[in-house]
């Protein structure tokens, strides 16, 4: 390459720069003024870096096969700045390609057009409908990460605020809270906080990206009145997984401010399990008591609904191979469970997984279909489900992997399922990960009715976005999003 190609290529690099610098304002100010989230085929442009809003259109050439730059998406979010718009998610991706292909060079009539339903929409002052309180009742893993996701996901649209956590313990109430807020500020997976956090001692509060989150300390939800601090009709999220049916949960709705409760974990009964995405729809404006699944049934079900949608699954077996979790010991000792008692750190961990079972729970027509097992391996994070599935209809690999390809990018699972074509890539990089569940393009096997399909999840963190999303439908906080999708 001559020197005068090497000048040009970054040069080409640095006005990417300029422009990804450019469009991070405008996107805010979409974002704060008129409540509209730009997305990137999915992926949130809110609050993104310069970096991450380049990786984020390399992204596109990937999974769409379409080059896409900065050149074509920034005169998109600037246009979509002085259209008055109303609130609504936007993929201005989606938008970008689209033009691309049939804009015929007149940009603001294209918008005009596909985004009709919300030009001129902006009403200053008014109100997009009434805010929900968010109590977490336990703050470890999962609740440290939803802590995260709903406090990132403050202004703007989003009605959501937390406004409580619940922990036991009444000892030095300072030093716990300079203790809850360093677990929250800083996490040997997830990373850093990205943001600030203050302790309000005498206050008993947490002050996170100037969201005030009271602490509440009690050792069972009859203790607790919500509305002596201000809290009412709250969602009360369950993280301990102490209760797990209708009467343990049912004492989150005794008491006064608490109007619903969700479950970071498996319901019993006939709590309804619900995958985002796929059984939302079971939940009723009467049910009180909804519970999230597990990360696993999270994982798999989407993959599996879609897959026997196309091609009929006629039997198969889900093994799971699993991060470590805090209910294993770290060193060999007495545990309640089959081998859990064993090193967390130096073994893997032949266990069970409900995955299976649980899948038809959201999908009936799976009903008896499926087993499933899990083995526990020396990772705190980053877990993996493994179909092996007798299928109706035969294909390929190469036909497989596209329609999953198409499936994550154009589809009604976009937020559910991820897809990645790497030879190269391991565990680690999937941390953070929002979907709640990636497809390992490179791993897929097919012959005839045979296949294998290798999925990665984030057990913590996408399981944590699947809650949110539950979470906001809970809430009624809905979102139009545009451009519709097209089957």
């Amino acid at each position: 390459m001559s020197q005068q190609a090497l000048e040009n290529v970054f040069q080409d690099w640095q006005s990417n720069e300029a422009l990804a610098e450019q469009m991070i304002p405008l996107v805010g100010q979409l974002y704060r003024q008129n409540n509209v989230v730009a997305t990137m085929f999915g992926r949130s442009l809110i609050k993104r870096s310069v970096i991450r809003i380049l990786k984020d259109h390399r992204f596109v050439r990937k999974v769409e096969g379409t080059e896409l730059s900065v050149e074509d998406t920034f005169p998109i979010v600037k246009a979509m700045s002085e259209l008055n718009l109303g609130p609504a998610h936007v993929d201005v991706g989606k938008l970008a390609v689209s033009f691309k292909h049939q804009g015929n060079g007149d940009l603001d009539a294209f918008l005009r057009k596909e985004l009709a339903e919300i030009v001129d929409g902006y009403k200053p002052g008014a109100s997009t409908g009434e805010p929900q309180d968010v109590v977490l009742y336990g703050f470890g893993r999962i609740g440290r990460l939803l802590a995260r996701v709903l406090v990132e996901k403050a202004g703007g649209g989003n009605l959501l605020r937390l406004r409580a956590i619940v922990v036991r313990g009444r000892g030095d109430v300072a030093k716990d809270l300079e203790k809850r807020a360093s677990l929250l500020r800083r996490d040997s997976v997830h990373g850093p906080f990205d943001g600030t956090i203050s302790v309000d001692a005498e206050a008993s509060a947490l002050i996170v990206n100037g969201n005030v989150v009271q602490v509440i300390y009690a050792d069972s939800p009859s203790e607790i009145d919500y509305t002596a601090y201000g809290i009412n009709n709250a969602v009360v999220v369950d993280n301990t997984g102490i209760w797990r049916d209708e009467a343990g949960l049912g004492q989150h709705l005794e008491c006064k401010g608490a109007a619903k409760a969700l479950l970071t974990a498996p319901g019993k009964g006939d709590i309804k399990n619900i995958v985002y995405g796929i059984n939302n729809d079971a939940i009723g404006d009467d049910d009180r008591i909804v519970s999230a699944a597990s990360c696993t049934t999270n994982a798999i079900v989407p993959v599996l609904k879609v897959l026997n949608d196309e091609y009929g699954v006629v039997t198969g077996h889900v093994e799971t191979v699993h991060a470590y979790t805090n209910d294993q010991n770290l060193i060999d000792n007495y545990h309640k469970g089959d081998r859990r008692g064993r090193s967390a750190a130096l073994n893997m961990v032949l266990t069970e997984t409900g995955a299976a079972k649980a899948a038809s729970k959201a999908l009936p027509e799976l009903e008896g279909k499926l087993t499933g097992n899990a083995i526990r391996v020396p990772i705190p994070n980053v877990s993996m489900a493994i179909l092996n599935l007798t299928l109706e209809k035969g294909t390929d690999a190469v036909a497989l992997n596209d329609y999953l390809r198409r499936m994550s990018i154009d589809s009604a699972y976009q937020k559910q399922i991820d897809f990645v074509d790497s030879a190269e890539v391991v565990s680690s990089d999937f941390v953070g990960n929002r979907h709640a569940g990636i497809v390992d393009a490179k791993a897929t096997i097919a012959n005839g009715n045979h296949a294998v399909v290798y999925v990665w999840y984030d057990n913590e963190f996408g399981y944590s976005c699947q809650v949110i999303r539950i979470l906001q439908q809970m809430s009624n906080v809905q979102f139009l999003k545009l451009p519709h999708q097209v089957n």
